[in-house]
């Protein structure tokens, strides 16, 4: 069986490529605006991966992170943080939050894909 991967990104064009390169290495793929879209997709269905950005409006992926942790069925998915944010402090406070990867933009699809074949739980 497919496994599910939460693409959470304010830009249309990193979730059609991120979304392209899941897609055609065999993941389902559901895609969320922010912060609050993604929550509301987290509807109990099971999700093996959250890929998020973390500069979006409404709610940051930092912040999405700290509320999915805090969800029982979700509370142990793994969650990369996809961003252009580079910085230590960011990093830090990603990981403190619960991220389990971070991948800086711009990236190359088989990079992204590397760190989901090693989180996305069976």
């Amino acid at each position: 069986m497919s496994k599910t991967i939460l693409i959470v990104d304010d830009s249309a064009s990193i979730r059609q490529v991120v979304n392209i390169a899941l897609t055609g290495a065999g993941y389902v793929v559901i895609e969320a605006c922010d912060g609050n879209d993604a929550l509301s997709k987290l509807d109990g269905r099971k999700i093996h991966l959250i890929v998020s950005d973390v500069n979006m409006p409404n709610m940051d992926g930092i912040t999405l992170v700290q509320e999915v942790k805090k969800l029982a069925n979700y509370k142990f998915t793994p969650i990369i943080m996809l961003t252009t944010e580079s910085q230590e402090t960011m990093k830090e406070k990603g990981k403190a939050a619960g991220a389990r990867a971070w991948v800086v933009k711009p990236f190359k699809p088989q990079q992204m894909l590397a760190a989901v074949e090693k989180l996305a739980t069976a």
